[in-house]
């Protein structure tokens, strides 16, 4: 009989702290009616809100080809730094941008959506196209932004997968939806619309995520780096790595998926779960002494290599030898 009541009195405070809860604190996009333009400073969405943007131009002249690089959570366009400025001696041209709520984009540490941080990168695609008609276009993101690359091109209605040669996941962060453990995504949804504002830090949860401890100190120090988050901004996180999964089976690029075999950010069943889902040519590898920050470990420059093979040449075999011929799935 206790046990029944205090069920009762859980399930009334559950619902009491629903009802006087706050909503999510969200900022998504706006109407989509201007032509979107890229600079060496910025991107112009086309619902006009500029985002911060680094480019790393070709030292070698016009450039071979063309990456577009989307940062991880709580992270920026400075990520790519080491890697981009490599490329760039090798013939490559980059451009990576503060995605929203991130670096010093608007809203700095609010969510913005799924939807919206996909249609960003549609517009990224479009105003780089036009920028450099007639050059082999890459897409590549890390963690969430290889989340962000299947949330917006595995959308069926796209218009900018013409544009795109191929696609780069590096660690892509796809634990959510099917791939989260329901109670951890309920309490999550909990927490977003009940505390929203709520800061959740990974103190104390010893997650290594990278073997490069110069770097990570280095981080730690940089201002535009997050250094916690939001309860509903983690909420958001997991919706996109949710959307991301879901989309999956509609990319239709050739795509290099690279995973890393001490990834303690993103389980390898999550990451084998996207090997399944993908029906587009791919390539897959895992790294044995690879963190989640591979393009960042201390054996960054194997990653580096590898991709820059594979957009040489993607049937190739890779220079680290873990690659595999690209295959279907299904």
């Amino acid at each position: 009989m206790e046990t029944t009541h205090n069920m009762r009195l859980t399930a009334f405070l559950i619902a009491l702290l629903l009802v006087s809860g706050c909503a999510p604190q969200f900022y998504p996009g706006g109407k989509r009616l201007h032509t979107p333009a890229i600079s060496e400073h910025l991107l112009t969405t086309s619902d006009q809100v500029d985002l911060p943007v680094r480019v790393w131009p070709a030292e070698t002249g016009k450039p071979k080809a063309v990456i577009i690089a989307l940062h991880g959570f709580n992270d920026y366009s400075r990520a790519f730094e080491k890697p981009a400025i490599w490329w760039s001696k090798m013939g490559l041209t980059i451009y990576a941008y503060d995605q929203r709520g991130f670096g010093a984009a608007p809203h700095s540490g609010y969510w913005s959506s799924a939807d919206t941080m996909a249609a960003d990168l549609g517009d990224a695609i479009k105003a780089t196209h036009t920028l450099h008609p007639g050059i082999p276009l890459y897409i590549l993101g890390s963690s969430i932004g290889g989340a962000v690359i299947l949330t917006a091109l595995g959308k069926q209605d796209t218009t900018s997968n013409e544009h795109v040669s191929g696609v780069i996941l590096v660690g892509p962060a796809v634990w959510g939806g099917h791939a989260m453990n329901p109670i951890l995504s309920f309490l999550l949804w909990l927490g977003a619309h009940t505390v929203p504002a709520n800061h959740l830090t990974d103190e104390g949860l010893r997650i290594k995520p990278s073997d490069n401890l110069p770097m990570l100190r280095a981080l730690g120090r940089d201002p535009l780096i997050i250094k916690s988050s939001r309860t509903d901004t983690i909420y958001g996180l997991t919706e996109l790595m949710g959307a991301a999964l879901n989309s999956a089976p509609n990319l239709d690029r050739p795509t290099l998926v690279l995973g890393a075999a001490n990834d303690e950010l993103v389980p390898s069943e999550a990451h084998q779960s996207l090997l399944r889902l993908l029906e587009t040519e791919h390539n897959a590898v895992t790294y044995p002494n690879g963190w989640h920050m591979l393009l960042r470990d201390l054996q960054a420059k194997i990653v580096w290599r590898d991709i820059l093979s594979w957009i040489r040449n993607r049937h190739a075999p890779l220079p680290s030898g873990d690659g595999r011929e690209p295959k279907n799935s299904k």
